[in-house]
């Protein structure tokens, strides 16, 4: 049996102002290259515990789904982001049309399955791990169920299979990504991260993941190497493990995490020891009223706003550059605002900076509430979920004036003046605390 993996990606921003600057899933610039060219890790976990009876092709789909040959599948499995998730249901209509079996999942899928159920075969929810081996048994069988629920299931990550990282055409991809842990110990109103997939904290362990990252040194030497993680350093101590073991397989890397790790002077030496690059922080807003009540769980990004500059320079001080990311158009916050988010950039010295707008993806507290307030500008919008769309009504501005400030200030942010200055900045500034910590000494 011929099962196809096809990965929908490429999103672009519908704002035309906003593509003819540049701007591209998630963020900008540099950033939107390297994620318009990650491969679906999901998927290659998956080929990773599919049995050898079936044959596997991976596909990535950037481009318009009208010019993609089906090929010559009895199914395929189709991953997407959200803004393309109606790309992906109009791709497995035409799968479904030519008789091929269609299964979907994801976060998406999680979030809304019936929608997802009118175009596939069967639904993956939750995690796919431990629902696969049945489903794929049910296919053989000629007896899909339509829906495979893993939520159900208790999965460790202390199974998680490697990942077929040998289907990739290595040379198209300038990094590659592993997963580290599961989850996320914070409830953020806007996140749409694993913890629609998996409500609890989960760590994989160390030797699974230098095993992956041995694994894809076999066909890329020196790989770069970005951990698909919501929040890397949750648990130090299993982190600083982690760093201990990478210290050895001379890879670089980049990973997501938040302002506590530059409370650590142990960790950050290990991260920068270990081949650490840059870590990717949301700090969200320079400004108190817009945080207040951003992480619903303990209020904790409210509370670390008087630890930012602070942060910043530490974590950068080791070597490790900070790439700063600020969503615009939270509540509370007008167009005057965004003056406060570039002079924040500026005075913090941010190596690199990522803004983008709020957005109500599915299955998130915001969707709900925002929907329930009558403030969503179309409820099925899924097409703008692209983190640079507006479709929402902003609490003290209106839409154009959010458009209109946020393209302003990503021109200001972007330019090749202002970025070569936080460059440059940062540069100096590491060769100072060098001096400082190594002075030269006359003989």
């Amino acid at each position: 049996m011929k099962l196809g993996l096809i990965a929908l990606s490429g999103v672009r921003a519908h704002n035309p102002e906003l593509t003819r600057l540049g701007l591209t899933l998630p963020g900008f610039v540099d950033r939107n290259r390297i994620i318009a060219s990650l491969p679906s890790l999901a998927l290659l976990t998956l080929a990773g515990m599919t049995p050898p009876s079936f044959e596997i092709e991976y596909i990535e789909l950037p481009g318009e789904v009208g010019d993609f040959p089906l090929g010559d599948f009895d199914a395929v499995a189709l991953s997407s982001y959200t803004a393309r998730i109606k790309d992906s249901y109009r791709l497995a209509d035409c799968y479904r049309a030519a008789g091929v079996k269609v299964i979907l999942g994801g976060l998406h899928v999680t979030s809304l399955p019936a929608e997802a159920m009118r175009h596939a075969d069967a639904i993956v929810t939750g995690e796919g791990e431990p629902v696969w081996l049945e489903l794929l048994a049910d296919l053989q069988a000629g007896n899909l169920k339509s829906i495979y629920d893993g939520r159900s299931h208790d999965f460790s990550l202390d199974d998680a299979p490697m990942p077929r990282f040998e289907l990739l055409e290595v040379d198209r991809y300038n990094r590659l990504t592993v997963q580290t842990q599961r989850g996320c110990p914070y409830r953020c109103d806007f996140c749409a991260a694993s913890i629609v997939i998996s409500a609890k904290y989960k760590l994989k362990p160390v030797g699974k993941v230098i095993a992956e990252i041995r694994r894809i040194k076999e066909i890329w030497p020196r790989p770069f190497i970005e951990f698909a993680d919501d929040n890397t350093f949750v648990n130090k101590s299993h982190c600083k493990k982690l760093m201990r073991a990478l210290a050895t397989e001379n890879v670089r890397w980049f990973t997501e995490t938040d302002v506590s790790v530059a409370e650590d002077d142990e960790l950050l030496g290990l991260m920068r020891d270990s081949g650490c690059a840059q870590v990717l922080i949301g700090f969200e807003s320079p400004v108190l009223s817009s945080l207040d009540g951003l992480e619903r769980r303990a209020n904790w990004k409210a509370k670390q706003l008087d630890r930012y500059h602070a942060a910043i320079r530490r974590i950068q001080d080791h070597g490790i550059t900070v790439n700063g990311c600020f969503i615009l158009g939270l509540d509370g916050t007008d167009a005057g605002s965004f003056d406060n988010v570039f002079e924040f950039i500026r005075a913090s010295g941010l190596y690199e900076a990522q803004i983008t707008l709020l957005t109500p993806f599915p299955g998130t507290p915001l969707y709900e509430r925002l929907r329930r307030d009558g403030r969503l500008i179309k409820e099925d919008a899924w097409e703008l979920c692209t983190l640079f769309d507006v479709n929402f009504q902003p609490s003290n501005m209106s839409v154009v004036e959010l458009e209109s400030a946020f393209r302003d200030l990503a021109t200001r942010l972007y330019s090749a003046e202002f970025t070569n200055e936080r460059r440059t900045r940062y540069h100096r500034r590491l060769i100072d605390v060098h001096r400082t910590h190594h002075p030269f000494k006359e003989s």
